[in-house]
């Protein structure tokens, strides 16, 4: 997946950053790109999509930027409700009514929104929305590192691979990271580093048989498709077992083995591939490897711990923020630059489980990672952009009084005659909470697994029965970390939701986050406001006269898996 050899590409990269030193490149004066219009889908190519998103981040003055460094935090499915309740939640912690409260990105200068659909999809799903953050192409539901195709064809999706600004970090010769607390092979981070047409392909036993006849290959080996000496220094989140060969057993569970059938430790592999690094799976070690050359934590076999739920020992694991804060360190240790992904992941696994209070405390725990990066890093030289793949369908109701608990019960007036301080009641005479999902597994008919009423976490049936009216939770604990807020329509899993979500930036070229943009247009924001990244995308000839990135890099697959040398 190289354009050029590193020496050439050295070469021209310098010749290209001088020549864009020049002009009206550097002001973000440039003349408007033309995109012809698409009159119908047939006319969304990838090129299409890649050409209108630069124009839109260079109409908004994206060239003018000057970062050496790029941070970009990406909360799963957290909605801008989910944002506004998060922040209640932390100012209530804190001890205020929480309303005045702000997160720490909330602070930041410069907001946009983002308009999540997916090609094929009015509701989004993460992998296709992180494809079109990631590369500047927007594509289908399931999609990783390709563009618009067939979700299960693979033979198709080889002829579509897209390129992250990740991977073009690294063809520049900038650090580049990867932190989540979902598995490493989940759609956000995998969109960043893989490419294949169904995101559920993490391991060698999820591809079919046919797809890998085709050359098509599991998420989690391409974390090693990376040239020597180029691949991320710093990998940290769950996952284990899609790494670690069948029959192997847990570091850390007794009754956990890997998953692979094809033999291959990629751990092993990767320390093969990084002589100096170190493949960690707690907090203690960890931090003893703050000196190694690169880290691979693993920290769980799937998904990391809610933070709520999270061991907070030497033998637990770290939470996001101190993640972050490691990952900052090391990829500034050689002074390079440095392009790095920080997810919290599992915002979106509590929305779709439809328990409010995780959802939110996870947020409030991405708020800490921000606000960690942004003490860190100085806005002078680091771009720090904050956003969300998609909403999710939870609802801010009612008409609580100011300092209300956000997770607790209306109390507020419907009417002037009302007494505040009084549950309100809905049309039968029941008080409600002020969150409720508008489907998802807190519907109150009896299910498979629990009676009618109110649900507990962790609740994922297979079958319900129409509720009989609404419970009373007059005295259920509704702020209860287990607590499900009620949902409208039954469904085993809460859905996502279709509407815009927000962007917050700071740091060069964070004045050009403004208005209501594809979603696609942030890598071009990020690339446009990176002189490392334009840069390389010049050298390699993907420029116009003034610099601009408009051309779609074109990717040829790997067709062997990359092993290092026993």
């Amino acid at each position: 997946m190289r354009f050029l050899t590193a020496g050439l590409a050295c070469s021209l990269t310098l010749l290209c950053a001088a020549c864009a030193s020049s002009g009206t490149s550097t002001a973000g004066h440039v003349r408007p790109v033309d995109v012809p219009p698409a009159a119908s889908r047939a006319d969304e190519t990838a090129q299409w999509w890649y050409r209108s998103g630069a124009a839109r981040a260079a109409g908004n003055g994206a060239m003018g930027g000057h970062a050496k460094n790029v941070i970009v935090f990406l909360g799963d499915g957290m909605s801008l409700t989910t944002v506004a309740a998060a922040r209640i939640l932390e100012g209530q912690r804190l001890g205020g009514s929480g309303e005045e409260h702000a997160l720490s990105w909330e602070q930041f200068p410069n907001t946009g929104l983002s308009k999540t659909y997916n090609t094929d999809s009015q509701t989004p799903d993460s992998a296709g929305t992180m494809t079109a953050v990631a590369t500047g192409v927007k594509s289908h539901m399931g999609a990783i590192g390709v563009s618009s195709g067939r979700r299960f064809d693979c033979e198709d999706s080889r002829q579509r691979h897209v390129q992250s600004w990740l991977r073009l970090a690294s063809d520049a010769g900038l650090d580049t990271g990867i932190v989540t607390t979902a598995r490493l092979t989940h759609a956000t981070p995998a969109a960043t580093y893989a490419h294949v047409p169904d995101r559920n392909w993490e391991n060698d036993v999820d591809v079919p048989d046919e797809a890998r006849a085709q050359g098509c290959r599991d998420i989690a080996q391409q974390i090693l498709d990376f040239a020597p000496g180029r691949g991320p220094k710093v990998l940290m989140g769950g996952g284990r077992g899609n790494f670690l060969p069948a029959g192997e057993r847990d570091p850390e569970y007794d009754d956990k083995v890997g998953q692979r059938l094809d033999g291959r430790d990629l751990t092993a592999e990767w320390r093969a591939a990084n002589p100096g690094g170190a493949v960690v799976w707690n907090t203690a070690q960890l931090r003893a490897a703050r000196d190694a050359d690169a880290v691979f934590g693993l920290f769980e076999p799937d998904h990391m711990q809610y933070e709520h739920d999270r061991n907070r020992g030497d033998d637990g694991e770290p939470d996001l923020a101190e993640m972050t804060r490691f990952a900052i360190e090391r990829l500034a240790r050689d002074g390079k630059g440095y392009v790095l992904l920080v997810e919290g992941g599992r915002i979106d696994h509590a929305n779709h489980e439809g328990n409010a209070y995780r959802a939110l405390d996870e947020t409030v725990a991405m708020s800490r990672a921000v606000q960690a990066a942004a003490e860190a890093t100085s806005a002078d030289d680091t771009l720090i952009l904050v956003t969300a793949d998609h909403s999710h369908t939870l609802n801010f109701v009612g008409y609580p009084t100011r300092g209300n608990p956000i997770l607790g019960k209306v109390r507020g007036r419907v009417s002037e005659d009302d007494d505040p301080n009084a549950y309100a009641l809905d049309a039968t005479g029941l008080p409600y909470t002020t969150l409720v999902y508008a489907n998802g597994p807190g519907y109150t008919g009896a299910s498979n697994q629990q009676p009618a009423g109110p649900k507990v976490h962790f609740h994922k049936p297979s079958s319900f029965e129409p509720s009989d009216g609404r419970p009373d939770l007059r005295e259920v604990d509704t702020e209860h970390p287990d607590f499900m807020q009620e949902a409208l329509v039954p469904m085993r899993s809460e859905s996502h939701g279709g509407d815009d979500v927000g962007i917050w930036a700071r740091g060069p070229g964070s004045d050009a986050v403004r208005g209501t943009v594809e979603q696609n247009v942030i890598y071009h924001l990020i690339v446009q406001a990176t002189p490392a990244l334009r840069a390389q995308l010049c050298a390699t000839g993907h420029c116009n006269a003034d610099g601009v990135p408009v051309d779609l890099p074109v990717m040829t697959p790997v067709d062997a898996p990359l092993r290092a040398a026993d």
